[in-house]
């Protein structure tokens, strides 16, 4: 095993299947959730791809690019906002955690998971890109 794969763990087999199945279910379960609160899918197009502005952080160096695309695509931040929109009665709060979480969804439901500091290619959900297709 060399070096890399043996910093870069990923899921395979059932388990890659299920965090897919996972990924896919959330990002059905928030964009119907958007439709049945009644948010404007014109927000929800010019913000379903916001996360992905994390991708800029890979110019610095692929540690620090790993770290901020991470911060963008976990689940604690989006649901911690999602969490204060409910608490502190905040309708934007809420539409902006529900389109935050059904980008997250979408991803993972497409195999694009969470990165490892070895490069962009490499996520918990297995190689991507051409690396992927070796």
């Amino acid at each position: 095993m060399d070096e890399v794969t043996s910093e870069t763990g990923a899921a395979s087999g059932g388990v890659k299947t299920l965090l897919r199945l996972e990924g896919l279910t959330l990002f059905v379960g928030m964009v119907v959730l958007y439709a049945v609160w009644g948010g404007s899918w014109l927000v929800f197009a010019l913000l379903f791809l916001a996360p992905d502005l994390s991708f800029l952080a890979y110019l610095a160096d692929s540690k620090t690019g790993a770290i901020v695309y991470n911060a963008a695509h976990s689940y604690m931040a989006p649901v911690a906002l999602m969490t204060a929109g409910f608490a502190l009665e905040m309708p934007l709060a809420l539409s902006i955690a529900m389109i935050w979480l059904a980008h997250i969804g979408l991803d993972r439901a497409l195999g694009y998971g969470l990165k490892y500091a070895a490069g962009f290619g490499f996520t918990h959900l297995g190689r991507i890109g051409r690396l992927g297709k070796a």
